[in-house]
Parts: C-alpha cells; sequence; structure tokens
C-alpha cells in the first residue's frame, strides 16, 4: 500500500493512500503505530516528501562497480556511512538548485532509501527489518568539486539545499516482498545508472543492524543505501547536471522520482 505525504486543501500536511488522480484518502491515527484510511478522498495540493527525517544516514560504494569507478576499495570491512543535512530533503516536485557556491560539478545518484519506523539499538541483523517502515526512492546529489577538491570531506558536498529528493511514496515493507528489485536512473529520458539492489556489498538487513549499534535511529530516519555504477562525475567526459535538466529515480515495485534542475538564485 502506497503512501504519500502532501497538503490538503486546508493548508495541512496529511498522509494518505492515493486514489484517483490528484487525490488520497487521508491516514487517521499514527504513520509510526496504529493507523487506518479515511473514506473520503482530499485534493492533493502539493505532494511532499514522504517523511521529514530527524536524520539522513548515507551509505557510500555500497555497489562493487561504483566503488571500481570511483577507484575506491572494493572491500571493505564496514559500510562507509556519512550525513546529509535534513535541510537538504526536497520533495518529488520540487526543484533541483544548483548552488552558487558551487554549480560546475553537481552528480546524480539513484538510491533506495529506508525509512525506519520504531526506535531501534543494538539490533541484529536478523531482526533489522522489523524496525523498517518502508521504502521510498532518493537522489543523493553530490557537488563533487566540494566533496573531492576543495572541502576534501563530504559534508557541504551532499548537503546543499535541495540535495536529497526523496519520494514520491511510501512503499511499506511488507509491499515489497523482496529486497532484489532493479534501480534505475534516467537524465533526461537517458539511463544513466541501473542496477539490480542484491548487488549491494551491505544489503539493507546488515546496513540497519550496523547503524543501529553505531547511533540511535529515531522514526522516521531515512538510511540512504548506496548508488550504483555510472555516475556523471566517472563518465568521459563528465556528465553533469545543468539547468533545465530532468533527472529521474525509478525503482521496481516504488515508483519514480523525478525533479527539475535549475540554478539557485540569492535571496534579497
Amino acid at each position: 500500500m502506497p503512501i504519500l505525504r502532501f497538503i490538503d486543501p486546508a493548508g495541512e500536511v496529511r498522509w494518505g493512500r492515493p486514489v484517483e488522480k490528484g487525490a488520497a484518502l487521508p491516514l487517521c491515527g499514527d504513520l509510526f503505530g496504529e493507523f487506518s484510511f479515511a473514506d473520503q478522498p482530499v485534493r492533493v495540493v502539493r505532494r511532499l516528501p514522504p517523511v521529514s527525517p530527524p536524520n539522513i544516514w548515507a551509505i557510500g560504494r555500497n555497489y562493487r562497480e561504483h566503488a571500481r569507478e570511483m577507484k575506491a576499495e572494493e572491500t571493505a570491512s564496514e559500510p562507509l556511512l556519512f550525513l546529509k543535512a535534513t535541510t537538504s530533503v526536497i520533495g518529488p516536485d520540487d526543484l533541483i538548485r544548483l548552488p552558487l557556491s558551487a554549480p560546475d560539478e553537481v552528480d546524480y545518484e539513484g538510491e533506495l532509501a529506508v525509512v525506519i519506523g520504531r526506535r531501534l539499538r543494538h539490533v541484529s541483523v536478523a531482526d533489522a527489518l522489523e524496525g523498517v517502515l518502508g521504502y521510498t526512492c532518493a537522489n543523493d546529489v553530490s557537488a563533487r568539486d566540494c566533496q573531492k577538491r576543495r572541502d576534501k570531506q563530504w559534508a557541504r558536498g551532499k548537503s546543499f539545499d535541495s540535495f536529497c529528493p526523496l519520494g514520491p511514496l511510501l512503499v511499506l515493507r511488507d509491499e515489497l516482498p523482496t529486497l532484489d528489485v532493479t534501480l534505475r536512473t534516467l537524465l533526461n529520458g537517458q539511463v544513466m545508472q541501473q542496477a539490480r539492489t542484491r548487488e549491494m556489498i551491505f544489503p539493507v538487513p546488515e546496513l540497519v543492524s550496523y547503524l543501529s549499534r553505531q547511533f540511535t535511529l529515531l522514526p522516521g530516519t531515512v538510511i540512504l543505501t548506496g548508488t550504483p555504477a555510472g555516475v556523471g562525475s566517472a563518465r568521459q567526459p563528465p556528465v553533469y547536471l545543468r539547468p533545465g535538466d530532468e533527472i529521474t529515480v525509478e525503482i521496481e515495485g516504488i515508483g519514480r522520482l523525478s525533479n527539475r534542475v535549475g540554478a539557485e538564485t540569492p535571496v534579497a
């Protein structure tokens, strides 16, 4: 059952189950607890990211071919972790803005995102999926010049405003019975990345367990599970996002997350 987060005609933020185009049955209760859906649909004024995460944990180089194209170690004994700022989150209809301070080498990274459903700490691999609420599509947008040369660490390059599109829907854990699904990233309709999620070096249960042994995972926490080969910076010549582009992350069983790209404008 896909769940949409949206703004209703009264300006309220709601969750709901999409029905006919532009409408949803509002969720009654607690998304992270017990809930049902109303009988009467309401109009969807604007689609939002499926959750407003308290933290965003991301995994680097979690597909072997991507590790190779980035000329990185393929046999890491532990996941490579980094954080993205929560202010980087945008929804499926929002604009990815090329930052004024780093507009030239902005890259895409299509990823499967995991949404945590309850407070987790020191959970086992065997029990990890019981703590997952569901899954959505994500784009780990990255300013490569900041990441690789200017800062030589990842905080700024991964966390500019609009650098974490999520959506369009949250698919509950039991509605995606297998985590072996196809992930594709398309730039202006051209396939740039394609892989099966079974190709992850560290699969979802291992990632959830590992993270829970480092930090408390709060309900709504988002985990970006890594990107396959085909990123723009590894191509010859490199391919970076430019104003007017459309970038789409498509995951089997979840949907298509599409965002246009534009230039950031200074705030007066």
